[in-house]
């Protein structure tokens, strides 16, 4: 018998799925390990092929527990983990190392899931105020990745993702133990680990929500009465929506509820893989489906720190909600000082850049990762930080600090309080308001294979290494290998047109892949043109 196929936007055949009583004997038993490697979102891979296993986990909490006392920090480990496979017996081993070395750890009551901005706000809120005792955090998620995946990510005391100097060296020192069989690890069995005294539970989900109305106009939301359809995506936040309906008394619906370890229920993406991509028309095919029987809705990745925006038009572009975001929070939060920035990563729309300087804002413009605005959101000299691939977060309604992390539950929450405050979705601000103000950008990300040569070349690039004087036609105005806003590095190279078109290519920080990033200002025919010719103009032939 013919096998189902496999159909981007369409829920996975059987025979896609995990196998989950291998992929968990594998994390405990496959002997063959790859070395610790921190990109972007900390630690990530299968336990089928080496790359997540019980004996990286072991060796990565050890690191950072060394960490912690190189750097002073001495309060407790806020640790919350998704609903992955791999991540219920990694969050099991670190906690046994954790409990070892007699390190407090404090985590959901009942095991629960915990997502990343929850951890986040733990962390800065135990933190606010103190000169001494700060507690970090570890998040156990390999976010948006497919069902045999697994995650790792360490937050400092500012709570949000660590820097590159600290990753750096707690994947050196995990190595080190690794090459040793570990024999530097303190590790309990998990049982001990569990009923140690320095192993503390606390109620996550009623603390987030009540502090929800600190960053979003719930009443707002509340008063509008609008219809609201939330879909978890089968990620850590699933039990967090209804408790926040029913505090604020909020007309919001969990269009699906369900929590299966191999994601059986999710629609394929464009890739014909199981992805948890909120931002994707395919992972969300099934929210945007229903999208008539809600006046807005939305969806978040596994570790709900992204967010995807449901319109009556269907799932907005990442880079048109964030615009739209910061058109409607610059003129409505009269707490944000004049003198506060706007974030965005060089690989976000134009049409950022055009709303912010047309609201006369300054913008912080910084290579792509969440942790260029971790900094300027502590220290609330950062009104907004958001990046192209759906992730963002904000201050308070009063300038202090929210998260440090990307937050999915605020954004998503933030596109109800935008349609209840003006009557209007964010889409249609978007094409009513927006685009007839500053144009209409074409803009769309193209994904390829790399290889070890075209990353050398793009580690070693300069804007002097670009010869050519035109891309499609149009003179080449700008080239840059470092961002405007902290001169940062951004691992590739951006090439700006004239018209306001532009280019990008860097490697991922995440997966063996090249990215391309392509905005056009003379429509889809344009962005074919300039796609055709970036790789060649940066790698030859």
């Amino acid at each position: 018998m013919a096998l189902a196929p496999i159909v981007p936007g369409r829920v996975a055949p059987r025979h896609m799925l995990v196998n989950i009583q291998k992929l968990i004997c594998s994390y405990y038993e496959l002997r063959t390990q790859k070395p610790v490697k921190f990109g972007t979102s900390g630690h990530r891979g299968s336990s089928l092929n080496g790359s997540f296993n019980e004996a990286h986990i072991l060796a990565i909490t050890q690191a950072i527990i060394e960490y912690r006392a190189k750097e002073g920090i001495t309060g407790p480990v806020f640790m919350g983990f998704d609903t992955h496979a791999l991540s219920t017996p990694a969050f099991m081993t670190a906690l046994e190392v954790l409990a070892a070395n007699e390190i407090e750890a404090v985590i959901h009551k009942n095991d629960e899931y915990s997502p990343t901005p929850v951890i986040s706000r733990m962390i800065v809120n135990h933190n606010r105020g103190k000169k001494t005792g700060f507690a970090d955090g570890i998040i156990i998620t390999p976010s948006h990745n497919g069902p045999a995946d697994g995650g790792f990510k360490y937050n400092p005391p500012h709570g949000g993702p660590a820097d590159t100097e600290a990753t750096g060296w707690i994947q050196n020192r995990a190595n080190e133990l690794l090459s040793q069989k570990n024999n530097g690890v303190k590790q309990s069995n998990y049982p001990r680990a569990n009923r140690a005294g320095t192993t503390h539970r606390e109620d996550f989900i009623t603390s987030f929500a009540r502090e929800l109305a600190s960053v979003i106009d719930m009443e707002a939301i509340r008063e509008a009465g609008i219809e609201i359809g939330a879909d978890p995506m089968g990620g850590a936040g699933v039990h967090f929506w209804a408790p926040i309906a029913e505090m604020y008394g909020i007309n919001l619906e969990v269009v699906n509820p369900q929590v299966e370890a191999d994601f059986r229920f999710m629609t394929v993406d464009g890739d014909k893989t199981i992805r948890m991509d909120c931002s994707s028309p395919y992972a969300m095919a099934g929210l945007v489906e229903l999208k008539d029987r809600f006046d807005i809705a939305f969806g978040n990745d596994t570790d709900f720190d992204r967010h995807g925006i449901v319109t009556k038009d269907g799932l907005m572009n990442p880079n048109h909600y964030l615009s739209v975001a910061i058109w409607y929070l610059i003129q409505n939060r009269p707490k944000w000082g004049q003198g506060l920035k706007i974030g965005k990563t060089l690989v976000s729309s134009t049409m950022i850049d055009k709303v912010v300087k047309g609201l006369g804002r300054e913008l912080y413009e910084v290579p792509v990762g969440f942790k260029w605005f971790v900094d300027g959101l502590a220290k609330g000299t950062l009104a907004f930080g958001g990046e192209e691939s759906a992730g963002a977060s904000l201050l308070q309604m009063d300038g202090k600090v929210w998260t440090t992390d990307k937050d999915g539950f605020s954004l998503a929450l933030l596109a109800a309080e935008i349609m209840a405050k003006t009557g209007k979705s964010p889409s249609e601000i978007y094409n009513n308001v927006l685009v007839p103000q500053y144009g209409e950008p074409y803009y769309k990300r193209n994904d390829g294979p790399i290889t070890d040569k075209q990353k050398a070349i793009l580690a070693a690039i300069t804007p002097g290494s670009i010869t050519a004087t035109t891309v499609a036609g149009i003179r080449i105005a700008n080239v840059i290998t470092h961002a405007s806003g902290n001169n940062a590095p951004m691992g590739g190279v951006k090439v700006s047109l004239e018209d306001g078109s532009w280019f990008a290519i860097r490697p991922s920080g995440t997966e063996p892949k090249m990215k391309l990033y392509v905005e056009s200002f003379g429509g889809e025919a344009l962005w074919h043109q300039i796609v055709a010719e970036a790789n060649p103009l940066i790698f030859g032939a």
